[in-house]
Order: C-alpha cells, then sequence, then structure tokens
C-alpha cells in the first residue's frame, strides 16, 4: 500500500539519487580553510609568546637530546661535563677575581680632583653627620693616604690604589700594617664592590687616620742614604 505520501517519498529518492554526491576537492578545501578562519575556533590557542617559547623548549630538548646522546655516558655525562664547566668558571673567578673590579681598581684613588687631606676629612665629616657612611669611608680613605704623601711617608704617585697604598705604607709604618690593609679592603668594597658601609666601619677609619698623625715611619736604606747624600 503506498498512499500519496509514499509516492511522493519514493519520487524524492529517485531524484536524490540523480545529484551528485562528490564535491570537488579545492572548492571543498576552500570552504574548510574559510569555515576554521572563524575566530571562534582559535579562542583558546596559545598567543605568539607563548608559541616562541614552545618552540624555544622544543629546540632546548632537541638540543639536550642530541648532546645527550654524543655525550660519553649519555645524560649523566651531560651533568657530568656542566658540572665541570661550572667548577672551572667558579675557580677562573676566585683566582682571577671580577674582571670590573680589576678595570675599576686600576684608576685614581683620588679621582679628578685634587684636594687636601684636611678638605677630604672636611668631607667625611659633612657625610658623617649625614649617615652617609660609604661616602664618609671613601673620604676619609682619601684623607689618609693625602696626609701620608703631605708627610713624605708616600711619594704623590698618580693612579695609585689604596690596597697599594696601604701595603707601601704598612711597610714603613708596621704597627698599623694591619689596621691600613683593613681600610684599603673596605675602601674597595664600599668603592668597587657595591657594598654599603655603616658607623663603626667609619669610625675605625678615623681612629686610624688620627693614630697615623702621631705615628713615626721606620727610616729605610734609601731614606738614610738620602739624608746623608
Amino acid at each position: 500500500m503506498t498512499g500519496a505520501g509514499g509516492t511522493t517519498a519514493a519520487r524524492r529518492l529517485i531524484r536524490a539519487g540523480d545529484i551528485p554526491v562528490d564535491v570537488p576537492r579545492v572548492p571543498a578545501r576552500e570552504a574548510a580553510e574559510n569555515e576554521l578562519s572563524d575566530p571562534k575556533y582559535h579562542e583558546h590557542d596559545p598567543n605568539l609568546l607563548q608559541r616562541g617559547l614552545d618552540r624555544l623548549w622544543e629546540w632546548v630538548g632537541d638540543l639536550l637530546d642530541s648532546a645527550a646522546g654524543s655525550a660519553p655516558g649519555g645524560p649523566l655525562g651531560v651533568v657530568v661535563l656542566a658540572l665541570a664547566a661550572l667548577g672551572l668558571g667558579a675557580a677562573l673567578w676566585w683566582r682571577l677575581g671580577t674582571p670590573q673590579r680589576t678595570v675599576r681598581a686600576a684608576e685614581t684613588l683620588f679621582g679628578t680632583t685634587i684636594r687636601s687631606a684636611a678638605a677630604h676629612r672636611a668631607a667625611a665629616e659633612a657625610h658623617a653627620d649625614s649617615h652617609r657612611w660609604s661616602e664618609a669611608v671613601q673620604e676619609r680613605m682619601r684623607a689618609v693616604v693625602r696626609s701620608l704623601e703631605d708627610r713624605a711617608v708616600l711619594d704623590p704617585r698618580p693612579g695609585r690604589t689604596a690596597d697599594e697604598a696601604a701595603a707601601e705604607a704598612g711597610r714603613l709604618l708596621p704597627a698599623h700594617a694591619t689596621r691600613l690593609r683593613n681600610a684599603a679592603r673596605t675602601f674597595d668594597d664600599v668603592t668597587y664592590g657595591g657594598r654599603t658601609a655603616d658607623e663603626a666601619a667609619y669610625l675605625s677609619l678615623r681612629a686610624l687616620d688620627l693614630d697615623l698623625e702621631a705615628a713615626k715611619p721606620l727610616l729605610t736604606t734609601g731614606t738614610i742614604r738620602g739624608a746623608a747624600g
């Protein structure tokens, strides 16, 4: 039994069979690309930075895998080589010190401004009154060296560092050699090492300055010959 409805459905099926079901590849691909270009499909995609980081970590991972494959002992060998490199770098740093400090330490102790020992002391006291202890330590160390030059304990020499001044003065004032070395080290730490001085450091340096004023240097052979000649 087929009624009007059944006849109509059959006709639709026959007509549907006459329509080709194959869609050409190029239009289909273009249609798919247009559909996928809709922003709603990319709301949760990683941003440009995240994609860059992902590529970077993939590259690092590939590099480590390659190193592990070629290094003796595999991944353990890579770890051993890395530790050896770090140890070598630490040893060189400990042996040679910070290169930047060596360059800056070669600069003059006093800078480009020429001041008397009294002027350096006055500047140091002004910094100390304002609790600028690092600046106070720097000016007081300059006062110490300038005073030693004024008294002919040290020969005036451009470019002398705090360490050199302390070593030279310590040979002529052996009773104060240790305090001079400590003062020079404090000056270097503040000036080149980025450390901050405190009140105790400044008071110690000021006491050294006052004690050196009353100290008498040892007479060396060169000094005796110079006085006799």
